[in-house]
Formats: structure tokens, sequence, C-alpha cells
């Protein structure tokens, strides 16, 4: 990753007036999202924004903790004075990334046994996250039904069609896939867990496992090698 992903502007637009955001990378706009701000994306740039209608003090208080977000996972943030804060606020998981963790274990997976029951989470029909999101869909059509401005009750039926439709023949169809594989039994073709041992046939003693190496993990920005120490001059 490089470094400038890892630095934001954080302050007062002098023309404008609004607090503005600026830098990152994706990670850092969705803490800047679940702090309040909105992405404002444009032709060469995207950039956030908080939203319109606050006072200074909750300007401030939003813009502040968004700093103390930002630098509690290392992110290089260059903030007005009147933002900047010592405060370091614990980061946990969002859920999301428990969902996103769903697909590295599809990933990791060598049967189909294995990735059926990833997928029960999304298809179980009381509490799988496809249930739930319908339900989160539909709790939002109905906060728009009776809000009051013309175009409300349009989002809301909108909302509802998403929720009845277009997101009932997703379920339908991973409920479809989840079954199939349930029944197979099947291991993948192409993988199989790694044991790290030679196989028995194999009479070279300097054989090793054959696997792929494993993909490479996310990790922080790594150092930079040292660079060698000059070469003593010949005499």
């Amino acid at each position: 990753m490089a470094l400038a992903d890892r630095y934001l502007t954080l302050g007062r637009d002098v023309h404008s007036g609004e607090v503005l955001a600026r830098g990152g990378d994706p990670e850092a706009h969705s803490l800047l999202e679940r702090t309040g701000f909105v992405p404002v994306v444009r032709l060469h740039e995207t950039y956030h924004r908080l939203p319109v209608g606050l006072d200074e003090a909750e300007e401030k208080r939003l813009a502040t903790r968004a700093v103390a977000r930002l630098r509690a996972v290392n992110y290089d943030v260059k903030a007005d004075q009147a933002f900047d804060t010592d405060l370091r606020e614990p980061h946990y998981l969002p859920l999301g990334s428990q969902v996103l963790h769903l697909a590295e274990r599809i990933r990791e997976a060598s049967t189909t046994d294995e990735v059926a029951d990833v997928l029960t989470e999304l298809t179980a029909s009381h509490d799988g996250v496809l249930i739930a999101l319908g339900e989160v869909i539909t709790a939002t059509a109905d906060f728009y039904q009776h809000l009051g401005q013309p175009a409300d009750p349009h989002t809301a039926t909108r909302l509802q069609d998403l929720a009845e439709h277009r997101l009932g023949v997703l379920s339908s169809d991973f409920a479809h896939i989840r079954n199939d594989l349930a029944d197979r039994h099947q291991d993948h073709p192409h993988r199989r867990a790694c044991t790290a041992e030679v196989g028995p046939a194999e009479r070279e003693a300097s054989a090793v496992c054959a696997c792929p190496p494993p993909p490479p993990t996310r990790t922080g920005p790594v150092a930079a090698p040292a660079a060698p120490a000059p070469s003593r001059p010949r005499r």
C-alpha cells in the first residue's frame, strides 16, 4: 500500500465553509463514513464532508472523533487545530468484516461440505444474513413511507420491491446453491489440505511440498531494507 494512502487532511474549507476530509484508502473512507461523514464522488477525486445542517459544536465533535479514530489505526492525519486531539478511540471490527470473513473461509475451503456450511450463514431461514438484510430494507421502507416529503412514498415502494423481489431472487438462488453443495460431499479437484509433507512415492530426500505458497496476508507497511554497508577501499 502506498504511503500516500495513509495520509489525510481534515479541516474547514476556506471557500465553502464545509468540514472536509481528503485522502486515505477505502478503510479510511469507511471510518469517516461510520463517524458521520458523507462521501462526495467527483470525476477526478473522492472526498468526504460532514452532513449539512449541523451546528458548529456538532461539527467539532464529529471531526475530532474522526481524527481520533483514524490515528488509532495509524493514519497520518493533518487536522485543523480546532479538530486536533490526542485521544485515540478503540477500533472494533465492523459487521461487514465478519461477513467478509465468510469469503475468506470459502477461498480456503477444499470440500463442498465446507462451502455449504459457510453459505448457511447467508441462507439460514430464521437468522441468516440475507434474511436480516431483507428486514433492514423493509424497516427502511417503513421509515420512508410517512416521512413527509413528496418523493418519500416512491422511495419506500422501491425499497419494498428490492426486499420482496430482487433480494428474494438472490436468496432463492443462494439457497439452491447451498443445498446442492450440501448433497455433493465432494472434494474440490484443485484444492486439498496441505500437510507440508512430501508424497509417499517421492524418493529424493531433498524434495519439498509441491503445494503453491499461500496468498500473502494483509500487513502494515514493510520497512525498507537497510542500505548495504560501504565497502572498504582497496589498498
